[in-house]
């Protein structure tokens, strides 16, 4: 042996792994059924969303599988079997001698469009649309990159259908107000613009509550302003118009700028946080709204929507904007990004808001002073 050999050290033996404990190892695995079931629940809870059935079962009395599919305009069997997932995941109530069902009305006040902004069914089905593109998603974890938009064929229709519904609900009375004295200038006529308008329903509601005022959406969709146009055109609403183009390259002047759940979505934040500041006139006012959650981590342990909300960005914000190179800002969009963001395009004073009923998303309402 040569001395230069004696003086390397012994290798060490490996570390045991370590003993897990048995209770806890127990108490994780229950938990992570329960996962799974509460997948499960999810996707049933988004079919009973979308056939109507909560709504369906909500105006019945205790009824038979053949009963509420009835109502329901449904096929009995699938209702039957979707029945018993419901009712095995503590949604609907069952009683085994008459072979009724019951839909608690504690429970229609989380599920039925009835429960307005409280209908937490309506959320279901983005868990679906998550899913669809898992196999794409995977691929980016491997290689990188992201999913482009064009995988989500449903996204558009099915955001415009939920986001439709808040619109008709606290558009006009519940977040216009978050601007002081913005309902008096819309009803006196001013001119709006809205970033990411989708297929146009938010400028459409403003558009009919202000007959005033002069109304814009834009969005880079070609699909989706072709959409926003015919509801316009169905609607007959002269003082609103859309415009398929960039959100980074904004003309004209505006006295009021939207911009509803899309920042964080966006390719190029920045850019497009920087042209809504140029385009706005003296006095005029950017009213954002967005994720109501921290840009850190360690702040959002016991967020109600938590989970979710990194979910969504993996499967969908985040991803999305990857794949175009894009800043992919997902959940490190949160607060202190926003606010931080909101300074750098120029705007000097933030308000951060919310209203009753949304426990997702706060309006930022931002002026340059």
């Amino acid at each position: 042996m040569s001395s230069l050999e004696a003086q390397q050290p012994a290798p060490s033996a490996p570390s045991p792994a370590p003993v897990p404990d048995p209770a806890r190892q127990q108490e994780f695995a229950a938990e992570v059924v329960d996962v799974l079931n509460k997948g499960v629940l999810a996707l049933l809870t988004s079919v009973g969303h979308q056939c109507g059935l909560f709504d369906t079962m909500a105006a019945l009395p205790p009824s038979s599988s053949a009963g509420i599919a009835e109502a329901a305009g449904l096929d009995e069997r699938y209702v039957r079997e979707w029945l018993g997932g419901m009712v095995l995941g503590g949604f609907v109530d069952y009683e085994p001698e008459q072979g009724t069902y019951r839909l608690p009305p504690e429970h229609a006040a989380s599920l039925t469009a009835a429960a307005g902004l409280d209908n937490l069914a309506a959320m279901m089905p983005y868990i679906a649309l998550m899913a669809e593109a898992e196999q794409q998603v995977l691929r980016c974890f491997r290689e990188g990159g992201g999913v482009p938009y064009s995988a989500y064929p449903r996204f558009q229709a099915l955001q415009a259908k939920e986001t439709a519904h808040v619109y008709d609900l606290a558009l006009v009375d519940m977040i216009v107000p978050l601007v002081p004295g913005l309902p008096e200038r819309l009803r006196e006529g001013i001119d709006v613009l809205d970033v990411g308008t989708g297929q146009g329903h938010a400028p459409l509601v403003l558009a009919r509550a202000f007959p005033a005022s002069r109304f814009e959406g834009l969005d880079q969709s070609e699909d989706g302003i072709e959409a926003a146009r015919a509801a316009a055109a169905g609607a007959g609403t002269g003082n609103v118009r859309y415009t398929c183009a960039d959100s980074t390259q904004i003309s004209g002047g505006y006295d009021l700028i939207t911009a509803f759940d899309v920042v964080h979505d966006l390719a190029r934040p920045a850019e497009t946080l920087a042209a809504i500041s140029r385009s706005l006139r003296d006095g005029g006012t950017f009213l954002m709204g967005d994720i109501d959650a921290s840009s850190r981590l360690e702040q959002n342990l016991g967020h109600p929507f938590g989970p979710s909300l990194y979910g969504f960005s993996v499967f969908y914000c985040m991803t999305t904007s990857l794949s175009t190179g894009g800043a992919g800002l997902g959940t490190v969009w949160g607060r202190e990004t926003a606010l931080r963001m909101l300074h750098e395009a120029g705007f000097t004073q933030v308000a951060v808001e919310s209203i009753e009923g949304d426990p997702v998303n706060v309006y930022y309402v931002a002026t340059k002073g």
